[in-house]
């Protein structure tokens, strides 16, 4: 008996595109059907969630990396009929600090469109477990996101407030995954999130740092093909 189709939603995070999901794909069963959003249209992640909107199919389970996990926490809030799960990985309740909001300000007016080149190796270094920190072929990669995307989306990423964003009100089967040795968000982000969300659980990826797509691909959708609901 052939498997009932399962329809995916993968939202990358910052400076990111839908290669951070290329090898992680390959892991998911045969009935999945894949939709990549983009982040790229709008200047607030309000617009962003708009225009995703009127792209999305009529049901799905939504997956959202790092920034991706705000914005899908935010269609899982306004979609509550389309929406049959929600999978958040390497994200955070919290609103940017002051002290990150001047962070991406200052790094803003240090670029322009000719010197940009994608995300520092510094940057990606840190959001990648210390065995992982000269994998040049994962730094290349990382970087190589950033530049297809370009100067302008690194600005208005950069820009975007997260700010409001709901959980109390998203009443879907949620999936919080988390990473022990993640520099960038912590475990106790993770556990805001299963707190805030009313059935969310939690489920820890090991031997991996922030960027859990990349550094553990195939645990990643083990985890995910094992807890999703069935429908």
């Amino acid at each position: 008996m052939s498997l009932k189709p399962r329809t995916i939603v993968l939202i990358p995070g910052f400076m990111l595109n839908e290669m951070l999901w290329h090898e992680f794909e390959t892991y998911l069963p045969s009935n999945c059907i894949v939709h990549h959003a983009s982040v790229t249209e709008g200047r607030t992640l309000h617009d962003v969630v708009q225009h995703l909107i009127t792209l999305l199919p009529e049901k799905f389970s939504l997956i959202g990396f790092s920034m991706g996990g705000y914005i899908a926490r935010q269609l899982a809030a306004e979609l509550p009929e389309r929406v049959e799960s929600l999978v958040l990985i390497a994200s955070s309740l919290r609103e940017d600090t002051p002290l990150e909001a001047e962070a991406k300000r200052k790094s803003m007016q240090l670029l322009s469109p000719t010197t940009f080149k994608g995300l520092s190796s510094h940057a990606i270094a840190r959001s990648l477990h210390p065995l992982n920190t000269s994998n040049q072929d994962m730094i290349s990669a990382i970087q190589k996101m950033g530049c297809s995307l370009g100067f302008e989306a690194f600005i208005t990423q950069s820009s975007l407030s997260r700010q409001g964003i709901p959980s109390a009100t998203i009443y879907c089967p949620t999936l919080v995954i988390a990473s022990e040795d993640d520099a960038i968000r912590s475990m106790k982000e993770a556990e805001e999130l299963v707190e805030a969300i009313p059935y969310a659980s939690l489920r820890i990826i090991r031997d991996c740092g922030h960027m859990i797509p990349l550094e553990q691909p195939w645990e990643l959708a083990r985890t995910i093909v094992e807890w999703i609901p069935a429908t």
